[in-house]
């Protein structure tokens, strides 16, 4: 970890001694039941995780974002769950970092610090997922507030959020639709309502849900940055360290996978040899350490090009993309390497590959993310 400070790197020592002590060995047990990680979620506040992008005058860590993604990574070995507790709270701290207005900035940035209050993204809808353009939810002005309508889907930590970023349309008639889309910052309160938990595949522990909004009357101070219209530039922006996130994440399950996988083939034996001796295996193994390797590098690659203060959307979708189909590649295989048992409950194996999906569908789907790589790459004239 050549790129990270002595301070920092500590504080991913830290966060790896908390994994391993507290989260591992009853993470099995606490997944399966689906219960929300509440003392975990002290420890994370504690361990400043929640403040890692903001800076110090507002009582955060302000770490680099190689930093950010290995701390991510360490919380995903232990739990993905836990790498998304603080994913999209860790976005809306940095666009309010990036974009907020000084009363924006006062009004959160300490609280989000500590974890006092946490906060998530609204984008998807119900009828268009990675194509935010075509969104349906409207904020118009009336009076001294907007009055917002439509519905969100897939919102992590929606019931325990204390603060949305909600993306929506404050000029539905602007063309090209982008340029009157806006970030709304809100907080709960009368006209919003959540649904139940959304039953799911994996990423047990933490909610999703829908959240309607009929007539919700937000203040017209809470624009993000105070201008209407810059909501589409400024998600995008966003959207590269939530990207950069998304492949820690799948970066910590791929090692957990990898993990579990070469202790397995160390312990079990078949035709007289521990399996790690049979080629077939030790192939397995090899290329899993080969690509994980480079997924960790892509995924540092990416973080340094955000932290430089250039246009990172290539290389955090190339960190996102590589990286979570590394993570799913790495889940089946160590099922393949525990063989009956890597498809019993009674094995971490079937956790990686039921949490291991959701990377290549979140955050801008993984056959989207190929467009906009593609996309840019001819406007860059290659790499």
């Amino acid at each position: 970890m050549g790129d990270l400070s002595p301070e920092e790197t500590e504080m991913v020592a830290t966060v790896a001694r908390f994994v391993d002590d507290e989260v591992r060995p009853r993470v099995r047990d606490v997944e399966h039941a689906n219960e929300y990680p509440e003392a975990w979620i002290e420890t994370m506040k504690a361990l400043g995780v929640y403040g890692l992008v903001i800076p110090e005058n507002y009582g955060g860590s302000a770490v680099s974002t190689s930093c950010f993604a290995v701390i991510t990574e360490e919380l995903a070995r232990g739990w993905m769950s836990l790498a998304g507790a603080m994913g999209g709270h860790s976005v809306v701290a940095q666009l309010i970092v990036t974009y907020g207005t000084p009363a924006q900035k006062d009004r959160y940035l300490s609280r989000l610090a500590t974890g006092e209050i946490r906060a998530t993204m609204a984008l998807t809808e119900p009828g268009g997922g990675s194509d935010l353009q075509a969104m349906t939810t409207v904020a118009l002005r009336s009076g001294d507030s907007y009055v917002v309508n439509g519905t969100k889907t897939w919102i992590s930590n929606a019931r325990r959020a204390g603060l949305i970023a909600l993306l929506c349309k404050t000029d539905p008639a602007a063309e090209p639709a982008h340029t009157g889309m806006s970030i709304l910052l809100i907080e709960p309160g009368t006209g919003m309502s959540i649904s139940d938990d959304l039953p799911k595949l994996g990423y047990k522990g933490v909610e999703s849900c829908e959240v309607v909004f009929t007539d919700y009357r937000a203040p017209l101070d809470s624009v993000l940055g105070g201008i209407e219209g810059s909501g589409f530039a400024q998600m995008m922006r966003g959207l590269e360290i939530g990207r950069i996130q998304v492949a820690a994440r799948a970066t910590g399950v791929a090692r957990a996978a990898f993990d579990d996988a070469l202790s397995y083939s160390q312990q079990r034996e078949s035709f007289g040899k521990l399996i790690w001796e049979h080629q077939s295996i030790g192939n397995y193994l090899a290329d899993m350490a080969t690509k994980i390797t480079a997924a960790r590098q892509l995924l540092l690659h990416a973080s340094r090009v955000y932290d430089s203060g250039a246009r990172a959307d290539v290389e955090a979708g190339m960190a996102k993309l590589f990286c979570s189909e590394v993570a799913m590649e790495v889940a089946l295989t160590n099922i393949r390497i525990h063989g009956g048992y890597g498809y019993s409950t009674e094995f971490d194996a079937e956790r990686f590959f039921r949490d291991a999906p959701l990377m290549i569908v979140g955050e801008g789907t993984n056959e989207i993310l190929r467009t906009v790589i593609a996309g840019r790459l001819i406007a860059r004239g290659g790499l």
